[in-house]
């Protein structure tokens, strides 16, 4: 591969780093043909993209989109392949179900708005991650919760006692 090809991947690579904010590092290493079409397969069913890329291309990538590297330096050692996805979920899923019937893929790493997970026994916390808008809306249900109690207790018939009972206060001090 000539430098200009390898600087055009990294150039987009690390654009594609910086704008999604999330990926996976996997090691497909020992599927065979037939097998990494099939992933491949699935992961476009699925809205993931799949690339197989050189580990110095991927440091020079994540240099490039400014994410420190140091930390990245056990896990990009042999083969790997890294997914993208829209949602933080969706190639952990993938890679759980694919590997219901293969040994492989193997998650080397997943960075998450700007958190690491390192090795393959992070694929249930990964697939357990909510996202930034299901938090939000997690932290909003809950305080809504309270204030819609009051006001079903307003609303009620003990409310319209209370509401009473403020009513007539109000028109003896009145008087």
């Amino acid at each position: 591969m000539k430098k200009e090809q390898k600087s055009e991947i990294v150039e987009a690579l690390g654009n594609t780093i910086a704008q999604r904010k999330n990926f996976y590092i996997t090691d497909i290493s020992t599927l065979t043909v037939a097998q990494t079409n099939d992933l491949r397969r699935l992961c476009f069913q699925k809205g993931i993209n799949m690339q197989v890329v050189k580990n110095t291309l991927i440091a020079k990538a994540l240099e490039q989109a400014n994410i420190e590297t140091e930390s990245f330096k056990p896990v990009l050692k042999g083969p790997s392949a890294i997914m993208f996805a829209e949602s933080y979920t969706a190639p952990a899923k993938l890679i759980k179900e694919f590997r219901s019937n293969h040994t492989k893929p193997v998650l080397k790493a997943a960075f998450i708005e700007a958190s690491l997970y390192v090795g393959d026994h992070m694929i249930d916390t990964l697939m357990s991650l909510k996202s930034k808008e299901e938090l939000i809306a997690d932290v909003i249900a809950l305080l809504q919760s309270p204030m819609k109690s009051v006001i079903g207790g307003l609303q009620s018939s003990a409310g319209n006692k209370i509401a009473g009972i403020v009513k007539t206060l109000s028109e003896k001090e009145s008087k």
